[in-house]
């Protein structure tokens, strides 16, 4: 399970997104200012840290700062603002990312599995059996020959891939297509993705062995 240190002082923030991540399967240690960011970051061993710039005790900069000289630690900003000055001034602390408030909570998820992608915090590369998926790369591969995926049947993969081993209900599916595509996308649309997926990457797609059904509850990938 990655762990994310959450700098943010504003308390129903750090409820909502925290319950967010949480489902998400983070870990999540909340701090609200500065010297309890820092103190955390002493005491427990994380993965990426998301800080809002504006704190009552010191600043994003700072902790931003701290984090990166001491651990090394891949640093997303959270601003109310889209101000110029601040976004810059956060990547030339070396922040890694940032996402404008308020976010669409599915686009704030793939972003940061992207980061932890890129620092090599998580894996680039999946192998589930003779499938190979590069994440980097944008390609799949079925018994080393090229399966060519739609944009979104290539997020539904990436999806079932970056939740390896848990059940993901219809409708966390369906948020993260809709995220992704832009546009309103209903239950049976999820029914033929899922279908048209499973035709592209199981060896018999009416009795799939990578995509599994499970009933009443979704479908799950992996032990």
């Amino acid at each position: 399970m990655y762990q994310i240190l959450f700098v943010e002082d504003d308390p129903i923030i750090v409820r909502n997104l925290s319950e967010l991540l949480e489902r998400e399967g983070f870990g999540v240690t909340a701090a609200s200012g500065q010297e309890t960011a820092l103190q955390a970051a002493e005491q427990g061993t994380f993965d990426l840290a998301l800080l809002d710039i504006s704190l009552t005790d010191g600043n994003g900069f700072g902790v931003c700062k701290a984090l990166k000289e001491r651990w090394d630690l891949p640093v997303i900003f959270l601003t109310a603002t889209d101000d110029e000055l601040s976004v810059v001034n956060g990547l030339d602390m070396g922040a890694d990312d940032y996402i404008i408030k308020p976010f669409r909570p599915m686009e704030m998820i793939s972003r940061i599995k992207t980061v932890l992608r890129r620092t090599g915090r998580a894996p680039a590369v999946f192998q589930l059996g003779d499938l190979r998926v590069d994440s980097i790369k944008g390609t799949v591969y079925k018994n080393n020959t090229e399966v060519y995926l739609s944009a979104l049947e290539y997020r539904l993969l990436l999806v079932f891939l970056n939740n390896r081993g848990m059940v993901l209900s219809r409708s966390k599916l369906l948020e993260s297509i809709w995220d992704i595509a832009g546009e309103f996308v209903n239950d049976n649309t999820l029914t033929v993705y899922i279908k048209r997926l499973r035709e592209k990457i199981e060896d018999d797609p009416q009795e799939p062995k990578i995509i599994r059904t499970v009933r009443g509850i979704g479908y799950k990938v992996g032990d």
